[in-house]
């Protein structure tokens, strides 16, 4: 959520900013502006009734101590009818604020100066290209072939035990995920993130704090009887860990791993980009998160960023880094890099993380704050990427490494999967 005192201060910033995200609708800043001064109008009206009460309680005592019962009766019926004024505009100011909260929810995160202007993923910045693309032998064929034929993977009875979109990994196709997940979170650990293993339902609250909620519902599986919602990532219940806390400056940066299954209802479009790992409806992913002071979250970006790049030269997987436009942006993100995979059977890119600064959009909403050394509170920044997700990075992996004798796996994924090969 934007603060509303830098919209108030820098309105045609914001409106400039949201043009680059492709906000349509930017008669909505003043509309938050117009309440906001609704809204201190009423809080300053109501402020000074209240000293005129408070000032009016005191003349009451003094005068019932001087036995002036007569005038302080008359200061009593005036303090009364100052209370019913009082009550209606603290009504007033009651609605107001509710309603400004909710135009402001309605605002997305002010872009980054660094974002391109764009509306379609075609408009991303190609930033950098590394890792030779895999020249496949001429047997070669698509993760979705490769999962029936060595086994790995059962759509058909994921399907029946829930629905499409919810595979079911058996023999060596488990192995490989539990080898993937074990060695990222050893990466992240070893690089002084602190693991955690959070619900994978969560709250209202705490989907409102990252952003899924208000506009979101449509995305996430609801638990309507309990009012819980089904994780889209560990970002939504690790972010909220330091929800309405304030840390110590010494503390910082709060570096946080955590490995869970995530649930997302939609499944996009039809044909191969849907088709097998490439978007599923419930995927394992490790995700980091970092908790920073606002003057080094760029920083920290970069060095996020530099994190997932490692992973990827480890796994020896040809990838490129995009920064994205300001159409295709989430709504809570300041600025964001996508990593895609090349997938050397279907030949195409494949998106298998988004490493995003989010700044105080979410710290705001959820009160997240340190006090620096002069002991003025301030919010923090917050960051995540994904460390990594698996479906895609599986499907190229089986893709990229597949042979007329099997499937090579990486050498930095033998000792967690056992073997050299999936034969």
């Amino acid at each position: 959520m934007l603060q509303i005192s830098f919209i108030r201060q820098n309105v045609d910033v914001v409106k400039e900013r949201l043009i680059v995200k492709n906000f349509g609708d930017l008669s909505l800043v003043d509309k938050v502006v117009e309440l906001d001064a609704q809204v201190r109008k009423l809080k300053a009206e109501s402020e000074a009734i209240q000293a005129s009460l408070n000032a009016a309680s005191k003349e009451i005592g003094m005068l019932m101590g001087k036995g002036d019962k007569v005038a302080a009766e008359q200061k009593k019926q005036e303090v009364a009818a100052q209370k019913d004024t009082i009550q209606e505009l603290n009504d007033a100011l009651t609605t107001a604020e509710k309603e400004l909260n909710d135009e402001i929810l309605k605002l997305p995160n002010l872009p980054h100066t660094s974002v391109p202007k764009g509306k379609t993923p075609e408009e991303n910045v190609n930033i950098k290209e590394e890792g030779a693309k895999p020249q496949l032998y001429a047997g070669a064929v698509p993760h979705w072939d490769l999962i029936k034929k060595y086994d790995l993977v059962d759509f058909e009875t994921g399907a029946k035990l829930t629905g499409s979109g919810f595979p079911l990994y058996k023999g060596k196709g488990a192995k490989l995920q539990r080898a993937l997940i074990q060695y990222f979170l050893d990466y992240n650990i070893d690089a002084g993130y602190t693991e955690y293993l959070p619900p994978h339902m969560v709250n209202e609250a705490t989907a409102y704090g990252t952003g899924q909620l208000p506009d979101k519902e449509g995305q996430m599986y609801h638990v309507t009887a309990d009012g819980f919602y089904l994780i889209p990532t560990a970002e939504v219940p690790v972010t909220n860990i330091y929800r309405d806390e304030i840390v110590k400056e010494t503390d910082l940066p709060i570096k946080m791993t955590a490995y869970t299954p995530c649930f997302r209802r939609e499944a996009g479009s039809f044909g191969s980009d849907v088709r097998g790992l490439n978007r599923v409806h419930q995927f394992d992913k490790v995700e980091v998160v970092q908790l920073v002071h606002p003057d080094k979250s760029y920083e920290v970006l970069e060095e996020m960023v530099a994190h997932v790049e490692k992973l990827l030269q480890a796994l020896e997987l040809p990838y490129r880094i995009l920064r994205l436009c300001g159409g295709d942006m989430s709504f809570t993100s300041a600025l964001t890099y996508d990593f895609e995979v090349y997938s050397a059977a279907q030949q195409k890119w494949l998106e298998c993380s988004s490493v995003s600064n989010f700044e105080t959009y979410q710290t705001n909403r959820m009160k997240i704050r340190f006090k620096d050394a002069t002991g003025k509170t301030q919010l923090l920044h917050s960051l995540n990427g994904s460390s990594l997700a698996l479906p895609r990075i599986v499907a190229c992996l089986l893709e990229n490494n597949q042979t007329d004798t099997g499937i090579q796996i990486p050498k930095v994924l033998q000792k967690y999967f056992g073997a050299e090969q999936i034969v």
